[in-house]
């Protein structure tokens, strides 16, 4: 088990009085699980909450090296993005796709410090309906090419029938529904999160808020093995597995990739992908996307100063 830190020792970690502590958790997110009473804290998420928030990041050191066949492809897990990896390594034999699931913030991070060709992302800004770009500028001194994977749908998956009635993120304030969460850096939970301030809903008074599950996959299968009556996650995965699904929005999901390597071969085949009649019909199999703008470039449509939290 990772260390867990008291209240008095993250407040002498990041060097501020123990009562900013509480004010971080409610306002700003930080890590954190309340126990008989009492806030824990573990190191390992409050050193990456703390990455999270980090600006003017030092250039890499390193580059990848020249395409040799594999594209290297990081951040959010999708179901239609794995079974496109899938039709790649299947059409291209002298190519190889590889995904490393690191949510949406670990994808961005990871193009930053050259470990990945391209990233997986849809995390959107806490105050307007934004997608990627926000981060992208306070994450990035370049800016990548950002090709639009996927519109999806993302909301609430429950139990089949959806037996007690849950209609939005604010029936998740009543007493005895039981959820699993997401963690911090991925888009859904910064979804999630956006929500229920909207709400005026304390997430950290939801049973199980603190449950943390991986994969969209993962909160299906909670679910379903009713280990929770609820949990943030996107339409295929509630469509696949026979559960309910309460839509919240359609959002952006998005491939963010070093231009330096845009038009690396691999790279190319990849993106050449999204029109063909494989990925349309794997997306009408799945449930819950919309192709309308897939393999097109987007650009930033608001003030890039937006605050992020």
């Amino acid at each position: 088990m990772n260390e867990l830190l008291s209240t008095r020792e993250v407040a002498k970690f990041l060097n501020i009085n123990e009562k900013m502590v509480y004010a971080l958790i409610a306002e700003k997110g930080l890590p954190a699980s309340k126990v008989t009473g009492k806030w824990i804290f573990p190191i390992d998420l409050v050193k990456q909450w703390v990455e999270a928030g980090t600006v003017n990041y030092p250039e890499p050191v390193s580059e990848l090296p020249p395409y040799h066949g594999i594209v290297l492809i990081a951040g959010s897990n999708d179901l239609l993005l794995d079974k496109t990896i899938s039709f790649f390594n299947n059409k291209f034999q002298n190519h190889m796709a590889m995904f490393g699931f690191a949510g949406s913030m670990g994808g961005v991070k990871a193009l930053r410090k050259n470990l990945c060709h391209v990233a997986s992302s849809h995390l959107v800004s806490m105050n307007n309906d934004e997608y990627n770009f926000p981060f992208i500028l306070k994450e990035m001194k370049k800016m990548p090419a950002v090709v639009n994977f996927c519109m999806r749908e993302q909301g609430i998956i429950v139990k089949k029938n959806n037996p007690l009635g849950i209609k939005s993120v604010a029936d998740l304030g009543e007493q005895g529904i039981r959820i699993v969460n997401r963690s911090h850096g991925t888009g859904t939970r910064q979804l999630f999160e956006k929500e229920l301030k909207k709400q005026g809903i304390n997430g950290e008074k939801i049973k199980g808020f603190n449950d943390i599950k991986t994969k969209h996959m993962d909160v299906g299968l909670a679910v379903l093995t009713d280990k929770a009556d609820a949990g943030p996650g996107i339409k295929s995965v509630a469509k696949g597995l026979g559960l309910g699904f309460v839509p919240i929005c359609k959002e952006r999901f998005d491939l963010l990739i070093s231009k330096e390597r845009f038009f690396d071969q691999g790279i190319q085949l990849f993106l050449g992908l999204l029109k063909e009649k494989t990925f349309k019909k794997a997306a009408d199999d799945l449930g819950g996307y919309d192709l309308s703008i897939s393999g097109t470039m987007v650009y930033p449509d608001s003030d890039p100063d937006n605050e992020l939290l």
